[in-house]
């Protein structure tokens, strides 16, 4: 455990400290300690005036994706595996198979024959080559099928359609409240893959202003290594800091839902 807290929070320390420091303090002072110069509220206000303001569209940007990208991708993910747990239909175990393959498969080898499709439609340089893509999430379906096995009593479904209660009522009214902790969870997955999307946006998108953090973050970067270009690794560094702070407040939001699926299925019925 000491050695994963340290391998987690050295980073972060480094980052908060780096980030403090000016373009001169990050070459002339220790990496784990601070400058003589604290410039951290200079950093801040520089990062979001920097090339007329637009870390802050890519902030907006971010967000949109993984409202849109993330929120769906846990609807469809909620709807998808309950539907898998709860119902027996022709071609169930095929579809478990698929979702299975699907997760197995790592993302960046479906971003090229994803980008040749997307290209092929007219949808690159688009927000919909972003969000499209995260909709679908395996991983997540595995998780909302085997958390609605277990959470969602057979017992209660069947005293709602004896009632005369639709399915999309049931699942909404009946299964949906049960089922939080594991959409919280699926949802900080989601969340957290939206929000450190880099390779896809990187190859679908050219227009600067439609760029995630990520991709925004690593243009600034980038400029070090052109003719003429700004060097800026105090406001990259900066940037990246203010990164994770939204990530930070959605773990601390949403942790109580989070915790309180572990005790799922400990009481036996």
């Amino acid at each position: 455990m000491g050695i994963a807290l340290v391998y987690s929070l050295l980073p972060l320390i480094w980052l908060t400290i780096s980030a403090t420091k000016s373009q001169e303090g990050l070459f002339g002072s220790f990496g784990l300690w601070f400058a003589d110069d604290f410039s951290l509220f200079g950093n801040i206000s520089d990062t979001f005036t920097y090339q007329d303001g637009v870390y802050g569209r890519w902030l907006l940007n971010t967000f949109f994706y993984v409202l849109v990208g993330a929120g769906g991708a846990t609807l469809l993910a909620a709807l998808a595996g309950y539907g898998l747990a709860k119902f027996d239909f022709a071609g169930r175990k095929v579809v478990f198979a698929l979702v299975l393959g699907g997760v197995a498969v790592p993302p960046t080898a479906l971003a090229v024959p994803t980008f040749l499709m997307f290209a092929k439609l007219g949808l690159t340089d688009t927000p919909w080559a972003v969000i499209i893509p995260t909709l679908v999430s395996p991983f997540g379906l595995y998780l909302m099928w085997t958390y609605s096995r277990d959470s969602v009593p057979d017992e209660i479904l069947e005293s709602a359609r004896v009632d005369g209660a639709g399915e999309f009522t049931s699942f909404f009214s009946l299964a949906l409240p049960l089922l939080a902790p594991g959409i919280v969870t699926v949802l900080l997955f989601n969340t957290v893959m939206t929000w450190n999307n880099f390779f896809l946006p990187l190859i679908m998108l050219k227009d600067a202003d439609l760029y995630p953090l990520t991709v925004g973050l690593y243009s600034w970067s980038e400029q070090a290594t052109t003719a003429g270009g700004d060097v800026v690794f105090n406001l990259v560094i900066t940037g990246s800091l203010l990164t994770i702070i939204p990530l930070i407040v959605a773990f601390l939001l949403l942790q109580r839902y989070w915790q309180s699926g572990l005790a799922a299925g400990s009481v036996k019925q």
